[in-house]
């Protein structure tokens, strides 16, 4: 790029600065790199939505048969290259452990969601075999959950569970939550869920966690307790029924759910003994129907018949309360997002296969469809099952087939031993299992680190807790998007000062040791600017041409602002009305004498601004590719009280002070080609002054 010099000798500059009144200092040349202006290429060059679609295009143009059918049919990825002898073993033990302690967690959950347990068995079949087939993961364990189990008791709350009615909402919400996946995965929406915060979806588990526990309760305590998401009515019918309270239940849920909790901790924190953790389910659910065909307790509820065979095929046809069921379907669908693609890209990246999420939500949304036609009520990622998967070394989707494969046997041939087994047995593994969700852990770190998030947390437990599920989401959710629109309302705006001895100019809040000029303030905007935050922009703007920053100075002793300079690299983007508000405020500093200059601004920046015709109304010669670059020339421009040139003064003393101040301002300002070329030393050497500041301040390290 060619190199120019600009000095207060250019027309454009001398003309910009009569036009101000002022009085242009004598000064060297300043090195200065040119800006290319988008000038004549404005029309011809391409917008980003436009360059967006012809790169896709493009991209869809080179896909090969191959890459199509890697990208319908996910599993062709590693079918293609698998290594049968390195890790057919690791997936068959892998598939075996999580199938077995999928059978009964299936029946825990289908009985948290107000169902007859085989809807549970029925939910962990279809869909892990779907998604083997066209989710992109292949250690996420998919099947009924406990957080989801939940939601679906609780939109259901209002319809009797014994009735039919009942199962077939629970089987059309798979449906509804499978399309809302699908649609939202084939457009590409994912991105959509980045607004909850993730302390709003910790805070929502952990309540939710106390909810299904004490749902679970009445099969410990031997008596009936409301049905409710709220912990308040929940603790009110366990107190209020503490009359009827059985020992016999009590005794065997706590029993077995303290075998779970050690099995847990041990498979946890030894590594000899990890297939422990998986095994705490069918332990549970074995010595459970053991005790009860040795000794026949009447006091313990059993879970009953359970239909032999597989799922008949059925699709839903009671198409009337879909309008009702749509909130909780995109809950659920937000859920799946949250979890089960966030557990999904973590055991990708262990793994060393990239992941892509709107796939992911794509083959969950075909796993619930097809569930949904097989009487399977939602389903989604599991994070203990698939973190016990991929502790047991899965290597890829056959894992997920093979613990389709132990269901459909547990279907086809153990029906008839499950009719035994206590209910408190099943409530002990959801309650084993929802304890994991209760992160304390995070509330703790959220305090020490980021007070706004602890109040996030805090404040969705609580609304979840106390005013239900939905209530608790929406408060969660909507103090999310708040804090995100304030922040985006309210960006982060720095003056900025010079580093001594370089042309890097940085926050001197940060970096006490930066110093700034007389006559100029240079303001550095932390985020796009557009209608939201273009008021407050203009307000901050004016507080710094008042109010003096408490950093040193140099330049011109002169007592007002006769320069802005806008550092605009962290700028991506520009809207209509913040080059309005640009253009309002360059007009009322120019009443007040005052020249705006803009630096760094990026392709997208500048072409808005000259088509809007900003850059016209500033003139060209006031952009800059540096902040040095627009601080060298405008200090060109500074009147200097302390040397006007329209009294010239032949006085032999003032003549050697003006010496002597102009040899100083050398040594402070080093010009940008001394610096960048290396040439500081030298410089040095040559005028060797103890005054010279360092490269760097220690300060700034």
């Amino acid at each position: 790029m060619e190199i120019t010099y600009a000095s207060s000798s250019l027309p454009d500059l001398a003309t910009s600065a009569s036009t101000m009144s002022r009085t242009p200092a004598t000064s060297r040349p300043v090195k200065v790199i040119p800006l290319q202006h988008p000038y004549g290429a404005a029309d011809s060059t391409p917008t980003s939505s436009k360059a967006s679609f012809s790169r896709w295009t493009a991209k869809v143009k080179r896909l090969k048969t191959v890459d199509w059918i890697d990208l319908l049919i996910p599993c062709s990825r590693w079918i293609r290259t698998y290594n049968w002898r390195e890790n057919l073993q690791p997936d068959v033990i892998a598939g075996i452990t999580v199938g077995i302690m999928l059978v009964p967690q299936s029946m825990s959950y289908a009985k948290l969601a107000g169902l007859q347990p085989i809807y549970g068995l029925y939910t962990g079949l279809v869909p892990v075999f779907v998604y083997s087939i066209f989710g992109s993961s292949r250690q996420l364990a998919v099947g009924p959950v406990a957080l989801v189990s939940l939601l679906v008791s609780n939109v259901l709350g209002n319809v009797d569970s014994s009735t039919e009615l009942y199962t077939e909402l629970a089987i059309l919400l798979s449906l509804m939550v499978g399309i809302l996946e699908c649609t939202m995965g084939l457009l590409r929406l994912g991105w959509l869920i980045r607004f909850i915060s993730h302390s709003v979806i910790s805070g929502f588990t952990t309540a939710s966690a106390f909810v299904i526990a004490l749902s679970q309760a009445k099969y410990f305590l031997g008596y009936d307790v409301d049905k409710s998401s709220k912990i308040v009515p929940l603790i009110d019918s366990i107190i209020s029924g503490a009359d009827q309270f059985s020992w016999p239940p009590f005794v065997m849920g706590s029993f077995i759910l303290a075998i779970i909790l050690v099995m847990k901790h041990l498979g946890k924190t030894r590594k000899n003994l990890r297939f422990l953790r998986a095994g705490g389910p069918l332990t549970a659910v074995v010595l459970g129907t053991a005790f009860v065909k040795i000794f026949h307790p009447s006091s313990i509820t059993l879970v009953g018949d359970i239909p032999q065979g597989l799922p008949p095929f059925s699709i839903p046809k009671d198409f009337s309360h879909v309008k009702s069921l749509i909130p909780t379907s995109f809950l659920i669908t937000g859920v799946a997002i949250l979890e089960s693609v966030g557990i999904a890209k973590a055991l990708a990246a262990k793994n060393g296969y990239e992941l892509d999420s709107n796939q992911e939500l794509f083959g969950l949304g075909v796993a619930n469809i097809c569930g949904s036609m097989f009487s399977a009520y939602p389903s989604t990622g599991s994070f203990s099952r698939s973190a016990v998967n991929h502790e047991s070394g899965a290597k890829t989707g056959l894992s997920g087939i093979i613990m389709g494969i132990i269901m459909a046997c547990a279907l086809q041939f153990m029906t008839p031993l499950f009719e035994f087994i206590p209910q408190c047995a099943l409530a002990a593994i959801v309650i084993s299992a929802v304890i994991g969700l209760v992160d304390y852990d995070e509330a703790i770190f959220l305090w020490k680190v980021d007070k706004k998030d602890f109040f996030l947390w805090s404040v969705t437990s609580a609304t979840t807790l106390f005013l239900g599920i939905e209530i608790g989401v929406l408060v969660g959710v909507g103090f999310s998007l708040a804090f995100v629109i304030h922040e985006s309302a309210n960006p982060h705006i720095a003056v900025l000062g010079r580093l001594p001895g370089t042309t890097v100019y940085r926050n001197i809040q940060q970096y006490p040791e930066a110093y700034t000029y007389n006559g100029i303030v240079i303001v550095r905007i932390d985020s796009p600017i557009y209608f939201a935050n273009t008021s407050y922009i203009k307000d901050r703007l004016r507080e710094y041409e008042i109010v003096t920053d408490q950093s040193s100075k140099r330049g011109p002793e002169v007592e007002r602002i006769y320069f802005v300079i806008l550092e605009m690299a962290p700028v991506t983007y520009v809207d209509s009305s913040a080059v309005q508000s640009l253009k309002e405020l360059y007009q009322e500093y120019n009443s007040r004498d005052i020249q705006i200059a803009i630096a760094n601004p990026n392709k997208e920046v500048l072409l808005t601004l000259a088509k809007s015709g900003f850059i016209d109304q500033i003139g060209k010669e006031w952009c800059f590719v540096r902040v040095h670059d627009a601080v060298q020339v405008c200090l060109q421009h500074v009147p200097n009280p302390n040397n006007p040139p329209k009294i010239p003064d032949s006085s032999p003393d003032k003549s050697s002070r003006f010496l002597e101040r102009l040899g100083t301002r050398r040594k402070e300002d080093l010009s940008a080609s001394e610096l960048e070329s290396g040439e500081r030393d030298s410089i040095i050497s040559k005028d060797s002054d103890p005054h010279l500041e360092p490269l760097l301040s220690r300060k700034s390290h």
